[in-house]
C-alpha cells in the first residue's frame, strides 16, 4: 500500500507580546525563527532521503505571517517532482490557522479574563481555560482547541485521499503547535490525555503516517511541557 506521511511543522520563534496567547497574532519571525525555518527545510530534505518518499507540491501553511514566513524559508531547500520552479510553492490554507479567540483575539490573558467579569451575561472563566481542549471562550467567533484540531485533521485527511494513487509521498503542513497537537489527537496519533503534556519545538517537524485505524508518529518527537505556569503561551 502506498505511504502518505504528513510533516507537521510549527512556525519558528517570533515576536510574541508578553502574556498574549499566540492565536491570530500578526507578528513576524525573529532572527532565531528565520534560522529555525531554514534548518527545517534541511531536516525535511534529509528525512525524504532517509524514508525514500517523494515530496508533494505545494507546501501548505496557515494564513498567519509567522507560519507563512516559515513555509517560505523552509521551501527554499525543497524540490518536488513537477514543481513549477526551483523553490517549492507555498499555499495558504485557513484550515491550518491557530485556534481563534474571536473578538478577544490579541488581548492579554488578564484582559480576556477581565472582560468576562464585566459582562453580566457571562460566567467567570474556568481556571486554566486556555489549555482546556473543549473550552470555547464565550465571545463571538471564538473556537475551542478541539475544533481547531478537527479542521487541521480534516485537511490532512483530504490530502491523504488526494494522493492515494501517487505512490510513497510526503506533504508538508506549516502551522501552529496547539492546533497540530489537537489534530494529532483527532487522528489517533496522540492520546487526548497526553495533549496537554506535550508541545512542539519551533520548526522541528513531527511526521505522522496512517497505520491501520489510526495515525502514528513515525519520525520527529513532541516537546515535553515544563511545569504548569512556566510554559510559554502558544
Amino acid at each position: 500500500m502506498p505511504r502518505f506521511v504528513a510533516a507537521l511543522v510549527r512556525h519558528g520563534a517570533y515576536h510574541q507580546p508578553e502574556r498574549v496567547p499566540s492565536a491570530h497574532l500578526p507578528h513576524p519571525l525573529n532572527e532565531e525563527g528565520e534560522a529555525q525555518a531554514r534548518a527545517a527545510g534541511e531536516e525535511i530534505a534529509r528525512e525524504l532521503a532517509r524514508s525514500q518518499l517523494k515530496l508533494t507540491s505545494p507546501v501548505y501553511c496557515s494564513r498567519l505571517l509567522r507560519a507563512w514566513q516559515t513555509a517560505q524559508l523552509l521551501s527554499e531547500g525543497l524540490v518536488a517532482p513537477g514543481a513549477p520552479g526551483p523553490v517549492l510553492p507555498v499555499e495558504e490554507r485557513a484550515e491550518l490557522d491557530e485556534r481563534c479567540l474571536g473578538s478577544a483575539a490579541n488581548l492579554t490573558v488578564d484582559e480576556i479574563e477581565r472582560l468576562a467579569t464585566v459582562d453580566p451575561r457571562l460566567p467567570a472563566l474556568p481556571a486554566g481555560w486556555k489549555s482546556h481542549s473543549s473550552f470555547r471562550l464565550p465571545f463571538p467567533g471564538a473556537e475551542s482547541l478541539a475544533q481547531a484540531g478537527a479542521r487541521v485533521a480534516g485537511l490532512i485527511q483530504s490530502e491523504t485521499a488526494r494522493h492515494r494513487d501517487a505512490g510513497d509521498v510526503m506533504t508538508v503542513f506549516v502551522g501552529h503547535g496547539a492546533a497540530f497537537r489537537h489534530a494529532a489527537a483527532v487522528l489517533g496519533a496522540l492520546k487526548w490525555s497526553e495533549v496537554g503534556s506535550v508541545s512542539m519545538f519551533h520548526a522541528r517537524p513531527v511526521y505522522l503516517e496512517p497505520q491501520g485505524a489510526a495515525w502514528r508518529v513515525v519520525a520527529g518527537r513532541w516537546k515535553p511541557r515544563r511545569q504548569a505556569g512556566h510554559e510559554p503561551l502558544d
